[in-house]
């Protein structure tokens, strides 16, 4: 008897994995993938160093998902942290946990661990068929692919659909399956941008002088959330981890029209009464940017957010700078483009899911990865989550299938 086969369209680190893990029980796994490679998007976050999960506690990491904790519980519950390192050592990837808790391979690059896993994926059996991009189904309900030889259509007993967000489109996440999915009847939330940074109207010459300058050793405050960390000033704004830390709480204010406002301290190690005091020492006839450096340490481009921020009447008065500099103000006017983005919010609501997000609308189709309604911070959450998703998706179809033959 035939094994059961099961088509995974997306070949990112969800798409793999549920391949791997189908493929690991004997059905027979075919992953098309829109793009000339898999795992583009997966290679580009590895360039600056594969942050590929998080070593804190996971009584911790299981409360990172915000809205979306409850839903992808179970999901995480069976593929948590330990399990994705064990994985990665299982391919002959080593990783280390950074001061940050972040866990990174000890080679710190994608490129290794991707070599690796489509390794297994081959002596596995999976075929991948690349520049075959999903344009829905046909009338029988059989997957429809654009391909460089012309249309073509893929009957599989399951599908795991894992195409991604809307972020990075040029690496294949596009979100183009909304439209197919909706028109099936299939509720989507919709995509917004998560992980991004904000628009800020600087003046000129701020901006001029200071893009590209890193904001480093300070703390963030928004709707009373206080993270500590560093951020990169933009010629149009801020971005950075920082300011990915606060996205989701200053985008949602936006969106409902609130003002969003986050609050910096910049000199977070100094006490307001020791900086109060060192202000209040004579100035003579340094300049204040020399008063400032040799008072509080500060200069560069945290020195040029003082004058950018503060009036002339609050940078005089000694108490009244030192309190300032201990809560800067800033007001972001709008999110950048979702396609400039990490990650996106948004994507088929858990309502319009079964067990193992099988698409009720569409029996036998499951969906995994960004393509669910969910967010996360950035520090390896992202990436967990979305190999967990697509694992659970494959587990959901071994399962309803009973056996691969």
């Amino acid at each position: 008897m035939a094994a059961a086969r099961v088509a995974i369209v997306g070949g990112g680190p969800a798409g793999l994995m549920a391949a791997e893990r189908l493929a690991g029980r004997g059905f027979a796994v075919e992953i098309f993938e829109g793009m000339p490679t898999v795992g583009r998007k997966f290679l580009l976050a590895g360039k600056s160093g594969l942050n590929i999960t998080h070593a804190e506690p996971y009584e911790r990491f299981r409360t990172r998902f915000g809205a979306a904790n409850a839903d992808l519980a179970a999901a995480l519950d069976a593929f948590p942290p330990e399990a994705l390192i064990a994985w990665a050592n299982g391919l002959g990837v080593e990783t280390f946990a950074g001061s940050s808790g972040r866990v990174f391979p000890k080679a710190m690059k994608a490129s290794p661990l991707l070599r690796a896993w489509l390794r297994r994926l081959a002596e596995a059996g999976v075929t991948i068929r690349t520049r075959h991009r999903w344009t829905g189904f046909a009338e029988d309900g059989a997957l429809r692919f654009e391909t460089p030889g012309g249309p073509l259509t893929a009957r599989a007993d399951a599908v795991v659909l894992a195409l991604g967000g809307a972020s990075w489109p040029r690496l294949g996440s596009d979100g183009g399956w909304v439209p197919i999915l909706e028109a099936e009847g299939v509720a989507v939330a919709p995509l917004r941008p998560a992980n991004c940074g904000f628009d800020v109207d600087w003046s000129a010459p701020f901006a001029d002088r200071n893009a590209g300058a890193p904001v480093k050793s300070v703390t963030m405050t928004v709707d009373g959330r206080i993270a500590p960390g560093e951020f990169v000033v933009t010629r149009t704004g801020i971005e950075g981890s920082l300011v990915y830390a606060h996205a989701a709480a200053l985008r949602d204010a936006l969106e409902a029209g609130r003002p969003a406002r986050l609050t910096l301290d910049l000199v977070p190690n100094r006490l307001p009464e020791r900086l109060a005091r060192d202000l209040a020492r004579p100035r003579g006839k340094q300049s204040f940017s020399t008063f400032l450096r040799k008072a509080t340490g500060l200069e560069g481009v945290k020195a040029a957010l003082v004058r950018e921020t503060l009036d002339e009447a609050t940078r005089a008065d000694p108490a009244r700078l030192a309190a300032a500099l201990k809560a800067i103000r800033l007001t972001v006017i709008r999110p950048r483009p979702i396609a400039e983005a990490i990650s996106s919010a948004g994507g088929v609501r858990f309502d319009a899911l079964g067990p193992h997000f099988e698409v009720k609308a569409l029996p036998g189709i499951h969906v995994a990865g960004e393509m669910l309604d969910w967010e996360a911070p950035t520090g390896g959450y992202l990436l967990t989550a979305c190999m967990a998703t697509g694992r659970w998706a494959a587990d959901g179809i071994a399962e309803r299938l009973g056996t691969a033959g």
